[in-house]
Order: structure tokens, then C-alpha cells, then sequence
């Protein structure tokens, strides 16, 4: 649900929040700290894999000085320390968040949490950076479907998704959110830079964006839409799973009834072939 639906926010929650995003202290859970708490915050939530592609979100924001002026950065992916994890390519792309975030000296604008699991702290932590005026990447290079994208979207956040894949259905680009092409990152990271400027000048184009976004999901992504289609398809695949069992009498029967009703007039309607030599 949006983050305008204030009685139905995990208040209880905003605690814990708060110090997942700015507690101080460096720890398994949660490095790097934010400076400045009144810029919108820059969102991204995945595995820490080379596929999710967050060191590149987070390159190819370390490289944009105009969108570290505007935007804070947090990312909730896999661990901050190499030895909890047993995967070679999440210890690689590990190694090279830690070398990311030093070369380009991030700290105080960037954030990095390790996984979180609590799907309700999770589902409140999208809309708590609602509450900042922030938005959403995702910047995968390839994603199949794009759950985070509808959640994001639900919750009511601007939404940058990758162009490869599901999320290019989801968003209307420029309308209901953005699509990024992670294999060209300054244009990406320009794209979102130039919407939190226009943000700036005008705080109700957020506003615009992000009730577009809700819109987009309310008419193609509830759960109500998803149980009647797949009511429908349960109810086509019966009738046919019906036919097919039929005599062969009886579907001849069957097919009978379409000619009569629908191809034999069709049929009428296609030109004789003429010999063109005569």
C-alpha cells in the first residue's frame, strides 16, 4: 500500500528504520553514514550479484558529482563482509563495493545494509523513503519480471528500472517511471539526476511521478487483476481439457459448428485465383 495511507504505516517500525539508515556505528548489518539527511534518498534493493548489477548503481553514481549533490545513496544487498559469504561471485562483487566506496570516497552519501528478510520492515522501509521524496533503482541487466519494481511502484516511489526485461512492461517511461539502460551508466545516472532536479524547481512533479506509478499498478498489477486472469485461463484450459476428451464424433461435431458459424462465410470472402494468362 502507498505512503499516503497513514493509518495503516508500521509506525512501530520507524525505529528500527532509523537506525538501519543512520545509526553511526559500523557493523555487519549496515556501513557508511549520511551527511546530509534533508536530500532525497536513492534507493536500491537486491542480490549482491553481478546479474542485480548494484556496484554498477553504485559506480555509476560515485561518478555523477551532480547526482551526489542531490541524492543520497542506500542499498540493501547481500553482506558487507567477505567472510560471511561463501558464493565467489557475491565475494567478488563484495570486494568491489568496499573498493568503490573508497576510491570514490563515498563516505557520508552513501549508505550500504546487508540483506534484510523482514518482508513488513521491508514493505514500510520503501515507503519511509517515500516519506524523504526519494525514488527507486533498479538497474539490473536483465531482469525476468520485476517484483521489487511493482513493489516500489506500490509503495508510491519514482521508479528507475532496467529497459532488459520485465520492468520494460511494467513503467511507461516517462510517465508512470523511468526505463535506465545499465549498459550505458552516465546516461542512467544523468536520467536520475535530471529528475531530482526537476524536482527541486517543482515538488509536485514527484508527486505527479508518483501517483503514476500507482495508477499504472492499480490498473494492471493487483492481485485482484492477477486472480482473474489466471481465473480465466484456469476456465480456458477446463473447456479445453473438456473437448479433448470428447468422442471423436463429437468433436467433429465441434468443429463442424465453426465452420458453419464462422469460416464457411469467411471463406466467401477470399478471391478466386485467376489465370492471368487468360
Amino acid at each position: 500500500f502507498p505512503y499516503t495511507e497513514k493509518a495503516k504505516r508500521l509506525t512501530s517500525l520507524h525505529g528500527s528504520l532509523e537506525n538501519l539508515i543512520s545509526d553511526p556505528e559500523q557493523n555487519d548489518e549496515h556501513i557508511g553514514h549520511l551527511d546530509d539527511r534533508s536530500k532525497p534518498i536513492l534507493f536500491s534493493m537486491a542480490r549482491l550479484d553481478r546479474v542485480k548489477n548494484i556496484t554498477g548503481l553504485v559506480e555509476a553514481y560515485a561518478k555523477n558529482a551532480r547526482l551526489r549533490e542531490l541524492v543520497n545513496l542506500v542499498v540493501v544487498a547481500g553482506y558487507n563482509d567477505v567472510k560471511k559469504s561463501k558464493d565467489r561471485e557475491e565475494i567478488a562483487e563484495i570486494e568491489k563495493m568496499h573498493e568503490l566506496i573508497k576510491t570514490y570516497n563515498l563516505f557520508g552519501q552513501f549508505r550500504w545494509i546487508s540483506a534484510q528478510t523482514n518482508r513488513a520492515r521491508n514493505g514500510e522501509l520503501y515507503r519511509y523513503i517515500a516519506d524523504t521524496h526519494g525514488a527507486f533503482v533498479q538497474p539490473a541487466f536483465y531482469e525476468a519480471f520485476g517484483l521489487t519494481v511493482v513493489e516500489a511502484m506500490t509503495c508510491g516511489l519514482p521508479t528507475f528500472a532496467t529497459v532488459h526485461g520485465g520492468p520494460a512492461e511494467i513503467i511507461e517511461h516517462g510517465i508512470s517511471g523511468f526505463h535506465i539502460d545499465p549498459y550505458h551508466p552516465d546516461q542512467a545516472a544523468n536520467l536520475i539526476a535530471d529528475f531530482f532536479e526537476q524536482c527541486k524547481q517543482d515538488p509536485n512533479h514527484w508527486v505527479e511521478v508518483s501517483n503514476r506509478g500507482l495508477q499504472r499498478i492499480y490498473e494492471k498489477y493487483t492481485w485482484k487483476i492477477y486472480s482473474e486472469r489466471l481465473m480465466t485461463l484456469a476456465g480456458v484450459y477446463g473447456f479445453w481439457k473438456y473437448v479433448s476428451k470428447l468422442e471423436r464424433r463429437e468433436t467433429r461435431r465441434y468443429l463442424e459448428m465453426f465452420y458453419i458459424l464462422k469460416f464457411r462465410e469467411l471463406a466467401k470472402t477470399v478471391p478466386l485465383a485467376v489465370d492471368e494468362a487468360h
